[in-house]
């Protein structure tokens, strides 16, 4: 069964996480040909912004995208979803939810890339998250 969290106005959700990324996904979320990120687990408060960090070499925040949706269900039904727009290819997202039943996409728009890029510390925060952090 398919769940979709939408980011309705009135519903206790006012944050926003930054969440580290590698730098192919990161290209391909700046133009555009991905718009959902993939991850093994679910934040306890549902964000609705997502600032992007993208990991070594570049090891800088680069921009920030509004989540209009978080999809949740098995993997083979997010790929059936997302893959024209999920930005990788079948054996990556596979081999990533390989022991998952259940797969979480963060759907994306109106991603802003930062000219220049910021550090993490105009965030407040001091080390790259292993996967994300609330701001």
């Amino acid at each position: 069964m398919i769940r979709w969290w939408y980011l309705i106005e009135g519903v206790n959700i006012m944050t926003d996480i930054l969440i580290a990324i590698q730098p192919e996904y990161v290209e391909q979320i700046l133009n555009g040909n991905k718009q959902y990120e993939f991850r093994k687990v679910l934040p306890k408060i549902i964000p609705e912004r997502m600032i992007i960090y993208c990991t070594a070499p570049v090891m800088a925040v680069v921009g920030v995208a509004d989540i209009e949706a978080i999809i949740v269900d098995t993997p083979e039904n997010i790929w059936q979803l997302t893959n024209e727009l999920g930005g990788v290819s079948s054996d990556f997202f596979f081999s990533y939810y390989k022991q998952s039943k259940k797969a979480f996409a963060y759907q994306l728009k109106n991603v802003e890339k930062y000219e220049p890029s910021k550090s993490l510390s105009d965030f407040g925060i001091r080390a790259a998250p292993q996967s994300f952090v609330y701001l």
